[in-house]
This record gives C-alpha cells, sequence and structure tokens, in this order.
C-alpha cells in the first residue's frame, strides 16, 4: 500500500502553493490556452499572446516544461524549427484555464462597471 501525501495548498510549507503560483501567473493561463490549440511555435505563441516579451515566453516556457505541463519540440532544420505543445498532464489544466479566460471575457462588462461604482465611491 503506498502512501498519497495530504497536499494543501493553504498550507506555507505544501509544495503544491508552487504549482497554483505557476497556474495563476497571467502568461501561464494565456499560454496554456494558446497551446490547447495544438503544438505552437515560439513566433506564433508571441504573437498569440500580445504584450508578452520573447524573454518572459522563454522563461514561462521552461518553467511549464519542467513542471511537466509542455514539451518542446525542436526539428533538425536548417534554420531551426521549435514547437511547443501540452502534455497529457498539461491538457489536464487547459480545459479550467480556458474555463477562466472564457469567464473573464463573460463578464469584462460587469467588472468594469463593479470597479466604476467602486471608484466612484471613494
Amino acid at each position: 500500500m503506498s502512501y498519497e501525501p495530504d497536499w494543501n495548498v493553504l498550507t506555507q510549507t505544501c509544495p503544491s502553493r508552487t504549482s497554483l503560483a505557476r497556474i495563476a501567473n497571467k502568461w501561464t493561463a494565456m499560454i496554456v490556452i494558446v497551446l490547447g490549440r495544438g503544438r505552437t511555435r515560439f513566433r506564433d505563441l508571441r504573437a498569440s499572446v500580445e504584450g508578452i516579451s520573447g524573454k518572459v515566453l522563454t522563461e514561462t516556457l521552461r518553467d511549464l516544461e519542467r513542471d511537466g505541463l509542455v514539451t518542446r519540440l525542436v526539428f533538425n532544420e536548417v534554420p531551426p524549427r521549435v514547437e511547443y505543445e501540452l502534455t497529457e498532464l498539461g491538457r489536464t489544466l487547459h480545459g479550467p484555464l480556458a474555463a477562466i479566460g472564457q469567464w473573464a471575457e463573460a463578464h469584462t462588462a460587469e467588472v468594469l462597471e463593479a470597479r466604476e461604482r467602486y471608484d466612484s465611491a471613494r
């Protein structure tokens, strides 16, 4: 019988906190949403996620690869071609992040109205 630890993101020392922090990063969510459409080249990822710098995209992709969410495929061509895709684990994350993205789009007007009410009351 194997022992499964009780992970709890609310516990300061729990390693699951690192995963939650990575997932909650805005760039991670957008990259996972784009990669949910299929294998993508770096330049196409950068074009799809407006506002992300090449450096931040590279760092985020490396972190996602390290966490087992993204795989990097290098093709032996001239010039070299590199593509990224979600792993099986990464695909389990796509649904929840895509749903959050859809929620954000569906409720933008309400959030903006709430902000306006809040700011005008101050």
